[in-house]
């Protein structure tokens, strides 16, 4: 069965880029400046107040993929590291990139993708008039079109839910997030136009991700 790990970075929008309506909207619940902020703050994990910069993919066999970023239209060049591609292109583009390269594989692993990177790549792409070219929210008691690493460790919602970061360090895999960078930071580093560095990121996570793949796949999986 040919496999690919998917992950996802995103950004949220400019908050004064909404109109008057949708700012009240977004707001409607807050009662305090802290908990606008807060919501301001978190524009990056909903698909409708954030945009993809960042898709990240790998062959956990081969360990060649790639990851197609948004650079802001400054078509940063292609380039190859460690067998992964480094492509960039409009957040249009990268997804038409994505679905053209899933399509591919038999399995796709995330962690937290039904929760998370599905959605948003599924949600994101109807905004541009994209269509999917794989089911990636089928049915969610069989791991063997999608593996969702978060439902399989919390077996299906049946314990706790922990982070990526600290699912690896507790059994001894190398994190993502040990060279300083963590999701909550990604918005930050687009506007600051640190593209690639974002793109190296996704790819640290993919990692991660294979480890912890292969801890399940060995280990716990029945």
């Amino acid at each position: 069965m040919s496999k690919i790990i998917v992950d996802i970075e995103t950004s949220g929008f400019d908050f004064e880029s909404f109109d008057e309506k949708s700012q009240e909207y977004l707001l409607k619940y807050a009662d305090s400046d802290t908990e606008r902020e807060d919501i301001k703050s978190k524009l990056a994990l909903f698909p409708l107040t954030g945009e993809i910069v960042t898709i990240g993919m790998l062959n956990p066999e081969t360990m060649k993929g790639a990851s197609f970023f948004q650079d802001n239209r400054s078509k940063t060049a292609s380039f190859e590291e460690n067998g992964i591609l480094f492509e960039s292109g409009t957040e249009k583009e990268i997804l038409e990139k994505f679905w053209d390269m899933v399509k591919n594989y038999n399995q796709v692993i995330t962690f937290n993708g039904r929760g998370f990177d599905a959605p948003f790549l599924i949600m994101r792409s109807a905004v541009h008039k994209i269509h999917p070219t794989k089911n990636l929210m089928g049915y969610r008691y069989d791991a063997r079109e999608h593996c969702d690493l978060l439902d399989q460790m919390t077996f299906y919602g049946a314990t706790r839910r922990f982070s990526l970061d600290f699912y690896a360090k507790s059994f001894g895999i190398k994190s993502s997030k040990e060279e300083g960078v963590d999701g909550s930071m990604v918005g930050e580093m687009y506007r600051a136009g640190k593209y690639t560095d974002i793109a190296r990121y996704c790819v640290r996570d993919l990692v991660t991700t294979k480890e912890l793949y292969d801890r399940w796949n060995g280990y716990i999986r029945f």
